[in-house]
């Protein structure tokens, strides 16, 4: 009887490590995919506050507001904003096809701002806002 039975509890420590380290990878796993959502929403939050920030220049200087259109734009603070946005947000690029734009159209403004995750080529995030400058 005793032959037969040994080695089973070498057997279930096995077992109980297996099980404990797949439940230690799931941590490690989770734990990552917390970081990367976190750095993301930073660079989200930080997309919105310049977005944000340049539409609140663009109420105070209202009579120059054709003058922050990407388009046609040469206004200084606009610049200064660009550059601003390519100091912030990673993978920004100031000229580029996927630079950061201001439409003007009468008195609604559309702000875009593209970025690229580090790491991740593949994907890129847009943040968009609209607004209505009115006088």
């Amino acid at each position: 009887m005793r032959t037969r039975q040994s080695g089973v509890a070498l057997l279930e420590a096995l077992v109980g490590i297996l099980i404990f380290s797949i439940g230690i990878l799931a941590l490690m796993g989770l734990q990552a995919q917390s970081i990367r959502n976190t750095v993301e929403a930073k660079y989200r939050n930080e997309a919105a506050y310049l977005a944000n920030r340049i539409i609140g220049e663009m109420w105070v200087d209202r009579p120059n507001l054709a003058n922050y259109d990407t388009g046609a734009g040469t206004s200084p603070q606009m610049t200064a904003w660009r550059t601003q946005v390519a100091a912030a947000l990673p993978r920004v690029v100031v000229g580029g096809t996927n630079s950061p734009t201001i439409q003007v159209a009468g008195n609604q403004v559309t702000v875009t701002i593209f970025w690229r995750m580090p790491g991740n080529d593949s994907v890129q995030r847009q943040y968009s806002v609209v607004a209505q400058i009115n006088d």
